[in-house]
């Protein structure tokens, strides 16, 4: 697994439609708003069966109906296609 450069990072977001999906501090970013935490907390449970055949897991951050989600490849020091899979998959769930 390789980090993908910048320029192409930009183009997979483009062209797989991942809206609201952007780059920050070298992770993908985006927060995803729900009705209340119910909400919130189903999506990381639908989100949580994905991640884990995956084995590629995020850092996430809830608090009540909002919940901030960071992606990158630890492994490989950056954003790889395995991040961009698991932003399609999220955007997919919600």
């Amino acid at each position: 697994m390789h980090v993908l450069p910048d320029d192409q990072i930009k183009n997979e977001l483009k062209e797989h439609d991942l809206k609201g999906w952007t780059m920050q501090n070298g992770k993908l970013y985006k927060e995803f708003a729900f009705a209340d935490f119910v909400e919130a907390f189903s999506f990381m449970t639908k989100a949580a069966f994905h991640i884990e055949k995956m084995n590629h897991h995020p850092e996430w951050f809830n608090v009540y109906n909002r919940l901030s989600v960071y992606l990158t490849t630890h492994d490989a020091g950056g954003i790889t296609a395995n991040d961009i899979k698991l932003a399609r998959t999220l955007n997919s769930i919600k």
